[in-house]
C-alpha cells in the first residue's frame, strides 16, 4: 500500500512538472571571479524551443562545448553559437560578464545586444572599439554591423528577436554609484527574474532592491515567477566594507525578508532561487552552499547551477 501511494504521489509530480514547464536555462558560466572558461552567462529560452537569450557572456565557447560534452545539446558548438543563441542580454560592463562575447564575435551571427543605454555606452566607448578589438557593434567608428544595438530603457517591456519572449530592465547598484541591471524574462505570463551583480540596499545606501521587489511582488504572489536568479559572492564571513558591491547568504537572506514584505512569507515558500556567480577561491562554494541550506527560513528552494547542465522552469 505505502509503495502505491509513493508511485502515484511521484506520476502526481511528474504530470505536474510536465505541464508547467515554461523555460529552459542552460549555464554556459555560473562562477565569479578568475575561473575564465566558466564565468557568468545563461542561456534562456522557451522549453523545447532551440531559441535563447543569453543572460549576460562571460563564457560562451567552452560552456557550449561543455553541454555538447554532457548531451544536453546535440549540434556543432558553432550552431549553437550562431543559431541558437538568438541575442545577448549584458547586466554591467565587468569583464566577468562580457568576455567571452566579445572573444567569439568574429565567429558569431549577427543578433541583438539588449542592455541599458549606460551599459551600451561601455560597449561603444571601451570594448568595441579597434583599440581593444574589432568594432562588431552598428555604432560607432568603423562599425562592423553584426552586433545591433537595443536599449533597455527602465519600465518598458521590449521584445527578444526571433524568439517568443519578452525583457524588462531593472536598475541595481553595484559598488555604487556604480550601475549593474537585472532583466525580467517573460513568455506568456511566466516569468524568470536574473539579477547582475548586486549589493545589498543597506550595504550600498540604495533603495534599488526593494524597488525591484515591490515591482515583482504581484507575479510571485500570483505564482508567476518560474524563478529568482541571483548573485551570493562570498560566504558570510566576508566583510561587508570588503563585499564590492556584492552579496553573502545573510544579506539575500536579509533582502529575501525585504520581498517577503510585499507578497507574504507564503509565497516565498519552494520559490526557486538559482544562486549565481559564486566565487570559487578556497572552498568558498561549498560555504556558502551550506550557509544558505542551514539558515533558511522562508523555504526557499536553492538551485545551485552546473556549467552545462539545463535546468527547467
Amino acid at each position: 500500500m505505502e509503495m502505491r501511494k509513493t508511485v502515484l504521489l511521484a506520476m502526481m509530480l511528474f504530470c505536474t512538472t510536465a505541464y508547467s514547464q515554461t523555460f529552459e536555462v542552460v549555464p554556459l558560466g555560473v562562477y565569479g571571479g578568475n575561473h575564465e572558461d566558466n564565468l557568468s552567462s545563461y542561456l534562456i529560452g522557451e522549453y523545447q524551443n532551440n531559441a535563447y537569450l543569453a543572460l549576460d557572456g562571460g563564457t560562451i565557447n567552452a560552456g557550449i562545448r561543455k553541454a555538447i560534452a554532457l548531451k544536453t545539446f546535440n549540434e556543432p558548438a558553432s550552431r549553437v553559437l550562431k543559431d541558437y543563441i538568438k541575442g545577448y542580454f549584458i547586466s554591467h560592463g565587468h569583464l566577468d560578464h562580457l568576455a567571452g562575447m566579445i572573444i567569439n564575435a568574429p565567429a558569431d551571427a549577427p543578433k541583438s545586444i539588449y542592455a541599458t543605454p549606460g551599459m551600451i555606452d561601455v560597449l561603444k566607448n571601451h570594448y568595441f572599439i579597434d583599440a581593444t578589438w574589432a568594432n562588431f557593434g552598428n555604432e560607432g567608428t568603423l562599425p562592423i554591423r553584426k552586433y545591433r544595438y537595443k536599449r533597455l530603457y527602465l519600465g518598458e517591456v521590449d521584445s527578444v528577436e526571433n524568439t517568443n519572449m519578452t525583457i524588462q530592465a531593472f536598475d541595481l547598484s553595484h559598488v555604487s554609484p556604480m550601475r549593474s541591471s537585472a532583466a525580467l524574462v517573460s513568455i506568456a505570463g511566466s516569468s524568470v527574474l536574473y539579477l547582475g551583480d548586486t549589493g545589498a540596499d543597506r550595504v550600498e545606501g540604495t533603495k534599488d532592491l526593494e524597488y525591484l521587489w515591490k515591482a515583482i511582488a504581484p507575479i510571485v504572489i500570483a505564482k508567476q515567477l518560474k524563478a529568482l536568479m541571483i548573485e551570493v559572492s562570498f560566504p558570510n564571513a566576508q566583510s561587508e566594507k570588503l563585499l564590492f558591491g556584492h552579496l553573502t547568504p545573510a544579506l539575500l537572506s536579509e533582502e529575501m525578508e525585504k520581498l517577503a514584505q510585499f507578497t507574504g512569507k507564503e509565497a516565498l515558500r519552494e520559490l526557486n532561487v538559482v544562486i549565481t556567480h559564486m566565487k570559487p577561491e578556497a572552498g568558498q562554494v561549498e560555504e556558502i552552499k551550506r550557509e544558505l541550506i542551514e539558515d533558511n527560513p522562508l523555504a526557499l528552494n536553492y538551485i545551485f547551477p552546473e556549467q552545462g547542465r539545463r535546468l527547467i522552469f
